[in-house]
């Protein structure tokens, strides 16, 4: 299953500014813009390119820093002016009015995010260091303001009498709770100190995704003995080889991915070799070097039970939980312990398989971690005849995109694309396509950024360069990136099936912030909680193994003939292989993820290697063979990228999405029909209502597990009740 680092817009600012005392937007100081800043600024207005695309042939890095900072000073006036409106709070001159402000500081930080995220380098982290302090106390400056949430707590209260739509009335709602949950009802004794843990909290997780990024870097495999790669086709070796002389280094670089199991295992074949890449994952921060990021995690979670204490919560992940679908962390854990158990017996029973492969093969020694997938790939050849060499040629990754990832878009929604050449990128591996709708008028531009680099966040994501608002006037620009191997020159792309996956997942994610169509910027798109977030993304895998669609992409990328079916029917039938491995190392990172956000604040600092060990001897996943997807110390979804105690929405969107699937398998499949009934009903309609009426409205029915349980091959291991 692909696991995406979705980033998606916060409701209020993403800002950078000084501490101001609570209840104040003093303009004075900080609505001073940089000298550096004026029309030649190229975040200064709105792109002149088509639908606002960013044009990245004239921003260079030290135009981010006085344009975020402009947009800062020109927030604060206008958040200023709006606070201290001397009419009475009305929706448009309060609600309206908030969501109007702020656009220059949203051009800019769009594309900040992406590039930092996507092509960073020297300069682009060190405006991430300080800038993200900065971000954290502007943004408490609106949330804390006391006039301002007056004002928005008096229209909230008239919300019955003011005769508004829906997707207003939503708005209003949403504004007062996202206010008070930031802490609008403190004290202002109690305002200072939330700002200080703010502030602290935002400083650590920038310093922690900088320390990742060098680690993983650090951590690549560089060997000079070719044998050592032993297994690997003539590409990936050539590959290799490429990434070495890229890092002036000499023999072969094999750098990490962003999980514990990396993707050459299934292929090494000298045991030493794989050994050592996973020793690397594994303990790529916890060296005791100056990426190890130990001290600022375990700071990390007791700042944010400092915060949840203080606004009336016994941890952080009751206080982060009040507004997803799942509501309590209680929830969030009777979900996740329910799976466990089917989850592990299945893991447990490959694992035996797999012993007893090896130990026919005189092997000679117990299974470990870094065996797992090379030997469970053999079991797959044995089981199902099926070697993932023999399936990659059929997986061309532009066959994938074109045939397969665009192929079930129109069939589902009627969207056509165009490649346009014309618009700049920051990466010359970036492409760019025009979408159109089913009308023919053009509902958005999409860019796709596949190819691994050592100055990329690893993972996979979607976001905005531009956010759908029709009170703005604006279409979606949004963007994929993944960490594919990138192939030699003059090689094809050739991706397994996982990664076909991975493309068709984030393209989900696209789809939902494509087919926004709301007014207020603030509830369009994927500006959804992130246990609803994922499920349209997860939703669109199921395209990839839809027989309609596969067929039309799974082709030999030298002759072109399709996927021969005695292929295809192996394919299939090893579908849910090792689904009992995978599904534990998920569990085992999101059950992480919550023992650490369910600390109470009187919870001392915690030794990391200690508490991990404890947590996962707790939920009963402490499985030596299949070690956590992420552990603690590299875990970037939760200490940097807004998962915090929120990484088990990829297994409760799995039920929302394995459901939404069977609903569209009885109902006819793949057609314009369903397609179009799901993107009215649930993919336009971003946050502007409750998501739990949305969803059962549209299946007509509660989500259920069973599905989950089918498609992954689990519902026999299932515990009966």
């Amino acid at each position: 299953m692909a696991m995406t680092q979705f980033f998606r817009r916060t409701r209020t600012l993403a800002m950078t500014g000084t501490i101001l005392a609570a209840g104040t937007l003093s303009s004075s100081s900080s609505a001073q813009q940089p000298a550096a800043f004026g029309p030649s600024n190229p975040f200064y207005a709105a792109s002149t390119l088509p639908y606002q695309a960013p044009p990245f042939d004239k921003i260079h890095d030290g135009d981010y820093q006085p344009a975020i900072e402009a947009g800062i000073a020109q927030q604060l006036v206008e958040v200023d002016a709006i606070a201290n409106n001397p009419a009475a709070p009305t929706f448009d001159n309060t609600i309206v009015a908030l969501e109007r402000s702020g656009q220059l500081l949203n051009r800019v930080q769009l594309v900040f995010s992406a590039v930092s995220g996507a092509n960073t380098n020297d300069t682009l982290q060190k405006i991430q260091d300080i800038e993200a302090p900065k971000l954290a106390a502007a943004q408490d400056a609106i949330n804390l303001n006391t006039r301002l949430f007056a004002r928005i707590k008096k229209v909230y209260e008239a919300r019955a009498t003011l005769n508004l739509d829906p997707e207003s009335l939503r708005l209003v709602e949403y504004d007062y709770q996202q206010f008070v949950k930031a802490g609008a009802n403190l004290s202002d004794a109690d305002k200072t100190k939330l700002k200080k843990l703010n502030e602290e909290d935002a400083k650590l997780s920038n310093d922690f995704l900088t320390k990742l990024l060098a680690a993983a870097k650090a951590g690549a495999y560089v060997t000079t003995d070719k044998a050592n790669l032993a297994g690997l086709t003539p590409a990936q070796i050539s590959a290799a080889e490429l990434s070495a002389k890229d890092t002036k280094q000499s023999g072969y670089r094999i750098p990490l991915q962003n999980t514990t199991q990396q993707p050459d295992f299934a292929e090494l074949t000298n045991r030493s070799t794989r050994e050592a890449i996973f020793n690397n994952s594994i303990n790529r921060t916890e060296r005791s070097d100056a990426n190890d990021t130990r001290a600022i995690i375990s700071r990390l979670a007791q700042i944010r039970a400092e915060k949840a204490h203080l606004l009336g919560f016994p941890n952080y992940a009751a206080w982060n939980l009040q507004d997803q679908m799942a509501k309590t962390p209680e929830a969030a854990l009777k979900f996740m312990d329910d799976l466990v158990p089917a989850a592990t017996a299945k893991a447990k029973g490959e694992g035996a398989e797999i012993q007893a492969l090896i130990d026919s093969q005189k092997g000679g020694f117990q299974l470990k971690p870094w065996d797992w997938n090379f030997y469970s790939e053999q079991v797959r050849k044995a089981k199902y005849d099926l070697d993932e060499n023999e399936v990659k040629p059929y997986f061309e990754l532009n066959t994938v995109l074109q045939d397969g990832v665009f192929y079930a878009a129109n069939q589902l929604y009627g969207l056509t694309f165009k490649e346009r050449h014309d618009l700049p990128v920051y990466d010359p591996d970036v492409r760019v396509f025009e979408v159109f709708d089913n009308n023919g008028k053009t509902l958005a531009l999409a860019y796709f950024d596949y190819f691994k680099r050592d100055n990329k966040q690893g993972g996979a994501w979607m976001s905005n360069f531009v956010n759908q608002s029709t009170l703005l006037g604006t279409i979606p620009v949004i963007y994929n990136v993944a960490n594919f191997a990138k192939p030699a020159p003059g090689e094809p792309a050739l991706i397994s099936f996982d990664d076909v996956t991975t493309m068709f997942h984030e393209f989900g994610h696209g789809l939902h912030g494509m087919f926004a169509d709301t007014k207020y910027p603030s509830l369009s798109g994927t500006s959804v909680p992130r246990d609803f977030v994922e499920f349209p993304s997860q939703f669109n895998e199921h395209w990839a193994s839809n027989p309609q669609v596969f067929n039309h992409f799974a082709k030999n990328y030298k002759t072109g003939a399709p996927m021969p079916a005695e292929l295809v029917a192996k394919l299939k039938k090893s579908s849910t292989f090792n689904e009992g491995y995978m599904l534990t190392e998920i569990l085992a990172a999101a059950e992480l993820d919550m023992q650490w956000h369910s600390l109470p604040s009187s919870a001392p600092l915690q030794n990391v290697d200690v508490f991990e060990k404890a947590a996962l001897a707790r939920t009963h996943l402490d499985l030596e063979t299949v070690p956590p997807r992420y552990r603690s110390s590299y875990f970037l979804h939760i200490w940097a990228n807004g998962y915090s105690a929120g990484y088990y929405a990829y297994l409760w969107t799995e039920m929302l999405d394995d459901d939404a699937y069977q609903w569209f398998e009885q109902h006819g499949g793949l057609t314009r029909a369903n397609g179009d009934r799901f993107r009215s009903m649930v993919l336009s309609r971003g946050n502007t209502e409750d998501l739990d009426k949305m969803y059962n409205k549209w299946l007509g029915a509660e989500p259920d597990t069973k599905p989950m349980l089918k498609y992954r091959g689990l519902t026999e291991a299932a515990p009966t009740k």
